[in-house]
């Protein structure tokens, strides 16, 4: 049994439904990977910065996070004045890096994993910004050092989309994808067909539910959408692209009327994110587009999210995702953790 020692930078809805699912899970690691854990630190915002190099007692943590309550105190060492000065003090084998997205240059994220994978540590995040903006250098820091940079929950969260052609499909190469990645504006484009919501009403009930923010522009127009249509160019197409190279055009134009005239003649408006291979080279975007029900997009509805993948050895590949949340996310960061350890 080999216990290796992780650490949480960032612990909101997807760090505290990672801790719940490895404190699940332990009993199957345990029997089944001889793997266990130690929690050595928890990096919040505002919460606090606790390191116990012998452990911390997470289910304290798990209870004073979910009620608010600060976590300092749980560990035996004065905490760190910030996010990078816990990176380069905390004692662990594996960091799980979840704070949050920047779309412009990936930092601070980009510095804290370049830290954590220096001092020895591998890494999971479920951040998108460091693989559009440092996933080659990060990936070689990684192997210089013998550790892996693992990020399942960047895209379309647990969903195994880099593993599967890490691993499950050598030698295929990616011609081109398409599909829906941004399962706000998907759920926003449902309420407007079927509850004949105004885009502003269908808009405040994502934020209501907790799955669009205060300023919904990240995903209304298209950025986020942007971010992981270059993550998966960059990884999966060897086209290292940037947000800003994919063309762009959001849904904050769509009338309720437009939705209503679509579903009238059989259609429905979907922001479909897509790349592909030209003889200029990978050419991406994202823009709403009319489906009809010969599409595998026209039924994915509310919060799913679906990719269908074109390569040269295959037919059309599908992965769709049914009303994902924090425990998915967390759970490509449990195999990520997993298959580091295993492969290392």
């Amino acid at each position: 049994m080999r216990t290796y020692r992780l650490a949480f930078l960032g612990f909101g809805h997807v760090g505290r439904a990672l801790a719940r699912l490895l404190l699940e899970k332990r009993p199957a690691l345990q029997a089944r990977y001889g793997v266990d854990f130690a929690v050595t630190g928890i990096a919040t915002g505002r919460h606090g910065r606790p390191i116990a190099p012998a452990g911390l007692d997470l289910e304290t943590a798990l209870a004073r996070a979910e009620a608010g309550e600060s976590l300092s105190g749980l560990g035996v060492q004065p905490e760190p004045p910030d996010a990078l000065g816990f990176v380069e003090n905390v004692p662990a084998d594996v960091l799980f890096e979840n704070t949050p997205v920047n779309y412009e240059n990936g930092e601070p994220a980009v510095s804290h994993i370049r830290r954590a994978l220096q001092r020895g540590m591998h890494v999971a995040t479920a951040n998108k910004g460091p693989v559009v903006h440092a996933y080659h250098d990060l990936t070689a820091l990684a192997a210089r050092h013998g550790r892996r940079f693992f990020f399942e929950s960047a895209v379309m969260d647990g969903m195994p989309i880099f593993s599967l052609f890490r691993e499950a499909l050598p030698a295929a190469d990616l011609l081109a994808f398409r599909g829906i990645l941004n399962s706000t504006t998907n759920f926003i484009l449902t309420r407007m067909e079927t509850r004949m919501e105004s885009f502003a009403d269908a808009v405040a009930q994502a934020q209501a539910i907790g799955i669009a923010e205060t300023d919904p522009s990240g995903d209304v127009d298209g950025w986020d959408a942007a971010i992981k249509v270059a993550a998966l160019a960059t990884v999966l197409m060897g086209a290292p692209l940037k947000p800003q190279d994919v063309a762009r055009n959001g849904i904050r134009g769509i009338t309720l009327r437009e939705v209503q005239e679509a579903a009238a003649h059989g259609k429905r408006w979907k922001l479909v994110c897509e790349a592909r291979r030209t003889p200029h080279g990978v050419e991406a975007r994202v823009a709403p587009q009319l489906v009809g029900p010969e599409s595998p997009l026209y039924g994915v509805m509310g919060t799913s999210s679906i990719v269908t993948f074109e390569t040269d050895v295959l037919g059309a590949l599908s992965l769709r995702e049914d009303d994902p949340g924090p425990h998915t996310t967390a759970y490509g960061l449990l195999a990520d953790f997993l298959n580091a350890v295993r492969q290392a």
